[in-house]
């Protein structure tokens, strides 16, 4: 079960770490950085949309559609702006606290476009 954390709709780099990759994954991982980022390092298995994009009205990917979203940016502020944009439009959505830089500082894995290993731009 997804459940929303008492101090608002945030989560640690290692509740979505186990909420979105392994065996016991309850939720999809949404990058919200834009390409340039996206590319130069990015969680495995994230799912990528803009800020930018969810922001003009773009659609999840099929991935991402009716699923609990964990999602993350740079640091936490966008993630922040794109959680409340997707619980308004009726979307599960939960952001990390302090997004990539936190998730990379915390030893989880970073790969770049090719899937070798990335850097947080």
């Amino acid at each position: 079960m997804f459940l929303f954390r008492r101090n608002g709709r945030r989560v640690t780099v290692d509740e979505a770490r186990s909420r979105t990759i392994g065996d016991r994954r309850d939720a999809v991982l949404l990058d919200v950085r834009e390409k340039p980022e996206w590319l130069a390092g990015h969680a495995p298995g994230a799912v990528h949309v803009p800020l930018t994009k969810l922001v003009t009205g773009a659609a999840l990917p099929a991935e991402a559609e009716g699923r609990p979203l964990v999602v993350i940016c740079r640091s936490g502020h966008r993630s922040r702006q794109a959680v409340k944009l997707l619980t308004e439009s009726g979307a599960q959505a939960v952001d990390v606290e302090g997004g990539m830089n936190a998730w990379a500082a915390a030893g989880h894995p970073v790969v770049d476009e090719r899937g070798n290993s990335g850097q947080i731009a």
